[in-house]
């Protein structure tokens, strides 16, 4: 299977990339490598790169590496095809290095850390697969799908094109299908003063509506005193973050705070999204100059932890049969939330399998980090680079299984794909799914 899936990457015509290509020439290469390795780096590559010993003990952290057993998707393979080369060579390298290095940034590193774990030094892998993709950013060379979706933030603030009108038009008619069940529920729009504001990832509105819906009800049951923006800065996810488009994700991330701050609420809480917190907590802020956001936010498994375990919403009955959890990257090794996530599990489920190996960990859904954003064209490369999470997901399943709860969007859609191409027959749920089917809820007057 790797194999053919190889065959048909190699296939692949992506006119974002070869139309960037095209407008290249060896000064403009130079001078955009030069200018991030020497203008933006600074001292942190030149420690990792002076520190990293070439020893290969990254490998088994990798799972394109685990996955095809091939030198080149090792951390350190990757590392050395793309920067260590534009260093050696002061940025004289061909159109070609420059197509090969922004396919293994963009479609060969999910930017999960993982490797960090592994690394005897700590070198931080994905920081400089993410100065990789500056430089290819800098260059015009990013992949199509992932740069309009970059577009789409630009134009919009949100990354699905979901225009101003479309996204209060959503809540309302989300507020009225709640209403259905629950008659005096609303969300509050643009309610100054709110204890939180609630931001979702753009796939909410555009395909997922229904998450907006339950954590409404969820809202409202536990009696919380929030609301939601009516303009632009509601979405949370941060493609440009993995363009290396600095400067669109720090206006996202501006406009996101500026909205919370306007409002005046007393917190962010966030919807099931990895990628979108890493934006928010350790990303954007920081490409603003604020060592930490502005205005407290937390992820949705802190949130529903503190809900279940404070009372503020009741479990009429816990879901039955086995469940397997998934630790999204972003929210388990980068904010270490996975005893929360547990806690949040046990309380709403019946029995929990865990995944080997699970927690900081987990292998990585191998969609996240933009991955899947570059589109269907790399779909097939996806599925073959991450064969040993099919494996494991396939070990979960032998022990008893057959639902998987996966809190983050992007972690939810590639597992759906792993799922389904390999015949897997799980069940992929949200929190948010689950905790709506099985809390008490009022009773319709």
């Amino acid at each position: 299977m790797a194999e053919s899936a190889e065959t048909e990457t190699k296939q692949v015509i992506d006119e974002g990339l070869e139309s960037g290509l095209s407008r290249l020439t060896e000064d403009k290469i130079q001078n955009a490598i030069n200018s991030v390795l020497k203008g933006e780096a600074g001292a942190r590559l030149k420690a990792y790169v002076e520190t990293c010993i070439h020893c290969g003990m990254c490998s088994d952290a990798c799972h394109y590496y685990l996955s095809h057993k091939d030198p080149k998707y090792a951390p350190v393979g990757k590392v050395k095809q793309t920067i260590w080369e534009m260093l050696k060579r002061d940025g004289k390298v061909s159109k070609d290095f420059i197509k090969q290095a922004a396919l293994i940034a963009h479609t060969e590193c999910n930017l999960c850390k993982r490797c960090v774990h592994y690394c005897p030094f700590g070198i931080d892998i994905a920081y400089l697969m993410t100065l990789v993709r500056r430089i290819i950013h800098k260059l015009g060379c990013t992949p199509l799908y992932i740069q309009a979706t970059a577009h789409s933030h630009s134009v919009h603030m949100n990354q699905m094109w979901v225009k101003g009108d479309e996204w209060p038009d959503t809540l309302q008619w989300q507020e009225e299908e709640a209403q259905a069940e629950i008659p005096a529920l609303r969300i509050p729009l643009e309610k100054e003063g709110a204890d939180i504001m609630y931001s979702v990832i753009a796939p909410e509105p555009k395909f997922q509506a229904q998450l907006i819906y339950q954590a409404a009800v969820i809202f409202d049951t536990a009696g919380l005193n929030w609301t939601m923006p009516a303009t632009m800065g509601w979405d949370n996810s941060d493609m440009a973050m993995f363009t290396g488009d600095n400067e669109i994700m720090t206006r996202i991330k501006k406009a996101h705070f500026e909205t919370a701050a306007r409002l005046k609420v007393k917190k962010i809480v966030m919807g099931e999204c990895g990628h979108a917190f890493r934006s928010i907590y350790d990303m954007g802020n920081r490409g603003l100059g604020w060592k930490m956001p502005p205005i407290p936010v937390i992820h949705a498994i802190d949130f529903y932890y503190d809900l279940i375990k404070e009372g503020k919403i009741k479990i009429a009955r816990k879901l039955p049969g086995k469940v397997t959890l998934h630790d999204p990257c972003n929210v388990s090794m980068g904010m270490g939330l996975h005893e929360k996530a547990r806690y949040i599990t046990n309380a709403i489920c019946e029995e929990l399998v865990e995944m080997h190996p699970n927690r900081d960990h987990n292998y990585c859904c191998a969609a996240g980090g933009g991955v899947i954003n570059c589109g269907p064209p790399y779909k097939n490369k996806r599925m073959s680079g991450n064969k040993v999470k099919a494996d494991q997901l396939a070990d979960a399943k032998k022990r008893g299984a057959s639902m998987m709860i996966t809190p983050c969007h992007n972690c939810h859609s590639g597992l759906e794909d792993i799922n389904h191409h390999y015949e897997l027959g799980l069940d992929i749920k949200f929190f948010g799914d689950i905790i709506y089917e099985v809390m008490e809820k009022p009773e319709a007057v």
